[in-house]
């Protein structure tokens, strides 16, 4: 590894004329700035089509895109849409408008696919034809197509909704669903084919400015998903296809009571009988799409916190043992080294740390939760080089919003260590992570913006109103890039010096 410096920003909050930032232009505007401030890391979230709550993190698919995601302008310039449709666009500042924007990309997504069959964009035939044949794709992409085809035929409801023959994916009744519904199923393949022929063009734009990008796979997938519906035996369901058990976490730093999540949780002898063969497509799956992968909630692959299904907080569970390191020996043997990034938060035994060291994956190393204790693992003092440090991630609330929250004596701790009075602290973490000698350092682009709680993308354990956050349209200021680019290269995490001295503000 070399010392490197990166942003946090998932492409929904980019800005845009649209109700939601997409992989389009805006994207690439981004990654402009982010290479002139000396940026070679874009950490994003979860690319998959977004759940309850519209969160990445409880999505219908492990491996299909979100497409809210698709850009409309790569669109027009397809040849598949006509530029006065994107006149209509209901437009949303500062936040991202999730119901407009469903509403509207799917009117633009139908048009499209309306103009495709009428014989338009004719070169992309061949390329369609490749990715539906690809054998990555043929492991989940029908199974896709078939559930949200489904969904849209039973008024949304969820799998356990559509009677038992399709429920338990009788034969026949997947053969006399695939008749009835093949115009759908059809769209829906042709929706995956245009997200990811998009996504593989910005990650191009970034690879050539650079730039990696570090993904992000949710340990746990939602119970109304493709993949529960379609894997029903790798997942602890009763009878009626319901789960006995579900996923959370112990009372936390964010939650008295703990989190419930209530995700099914793996069976994960049955997962070893077949040599873990769907997390390794999983994984796979994601790094085509990613250069690193940050895997959320590590521990649990050592111990995870298991629920009874019909508890109403997490305080009722148990600790369960994991696979350990034999999923990722497994993983590793089938695809090489593996560029993971460990979610390490939380309640952190020796044993979740002995995991750890054998893997040799980096872990994280929070500053916003380096003083609430006189000697915490996550000062800078104490980070290790095989580490990536965050000044805060999604789940934290932005550094002037937590600044503006901390005890009298916490506050004292913060100045007494970052020798800052709390005036710009946001800029004080980002120095003391840049300073860390952790390979890798990430910071918040609202922490780089300078913004408040206003702009928090998530509050764990509160259902509503999260991940809306959208950034300005003046974001990607010279000034801005100016100050990073010099931090990263006083740090050493950035050795190309720029092409001329700039006079921005200082």
């Amino acid at each position: 590894m070399t010392r490197s410096a990166g942003i946090l920003l998932h492409p929904t909050s980019l800005p845009g004329r649209s109700p939601i930032g997409d992989v389009g232009p805006p994207a690439e505007r981004f990654l402009d700035w982010a290479a002139s401030a000396g940026q070679t890391l874009w950490q994003i979230l979860p690319l998959g089509p977004t759940g309850a709550g519209s969160s990445p993190y409880t999505s219908a698919s492990a491996f299909a895109g979100n497409p809210l995601l698709i850009s409309p302008e790569r669109l027009v310039e397809d040849g598949l849409v006509a530029r006065a449709a994107l006149d209509g666009a209901p437009l949303s500042e500062g936040r991202v408008d999730y119901d407009a924007a469903r509403r509207w990309k799917e009117g633009i997504l139908r048009a499209a696919w309306a103009r495709f069959q009428a014989g338009a964009a004719p070169a992309l035939r061949e390329e369609l034809a490749t990715f539906l044949n690809a054998p990555d794709q043929l492991a989940w992409l029908d199974d896709w197509a078939r559930f949200v085809a489904l969904k849209r035929r039973f008024g949304e409801r969820p799998w356990t909704g559509w009677g038992p023959d399709l429920a338990f994916r009788e034969p026949d009744a997947l053969a006399a669903a695939d008749a009835e519904l093949s115009a759908e199923v059809a769209y829906e393949r042709f929706v995956q084919f245009v997200f990811f022929r998009q996504w593989g063009r910005l990650r191009e734009s970034a690879a050539a400015r650079g730039i990696a990008i570090l993904g992000d796979i949710p340990i746990y997938v939602a119970h109304d998903s493709a993949d529960v519906w379609a894997n029903q035996d790798l997942f602890e369901l009763d009878g009626t296809g319901l789960p006995t058990s579900v996923a959370g976490v112990p009372p936390d730093y964010f939650s008295a009571t703990g989190q419930l999540w209530g995700n099914p949780l793996y069976r994960w002898e049955r997962l070893e009988e077949q040599g873990y063969a769907w997390w390794i497509a999983r994984i796979r799956t994601c790094l085509s799409r990613s250069d690193l992968l940050r895997i959320d909630h590590f521990r649990a692959f050592e111990a995870y916190w298991s629920v009874p299904a019909l508890e109403k907080t997490a305080l009722a569970g148990h600790w369960v043992s994991g696979p350990g390191r034999r999923l990722f020996d497994a993983a590793s043997t089938a695809l090489g080294p593996l560029p993971i990034v460990a979610e390490d938060l939380g309640d952190i035994t020796p044993e979740v740390r002995a995991l750890l060291t054998e893997l040799g994956y980096p872990g994280m190393k929070v500053l916003q939760f380096a003083f609430y204790a006189a000697d915490s693992e996550y000062l800078p003092h104490r980070h290790v080089p095989n580490s990536v440090v965050y000044s805060g991630t999604h789940d934290n609330d932005t550094a002037r919003g937590w600044y503006a929250a901390l005890k009298p004596e916490e506050r004292e701790r913060v100045w007494d260590y970052l020798g800052s009075d709390g005036a710009g602290i946001e800029w004080a973490l980002a120095r003391a992570a840049y300073a860390s000698v952790a390979e890798r350092a990430i910071v918040p682009m609202q922490d780089v913006l300078s913004l408040g709680s206003e702009a928090r993308m998530n509050t764990p354990s509160e259902p509503a109103d999260n991940w809306r956050w959208r950034a300005p349209w003046n974001a990607w200021r010279p000034d801005l890039a100016d100050r990073l680019r010099r931090m990263a290269t006083l740090a050493g995490r950035f050795s190309t010096p720029p092409p001329e001295t700039s006079t921005a503000a200082r």
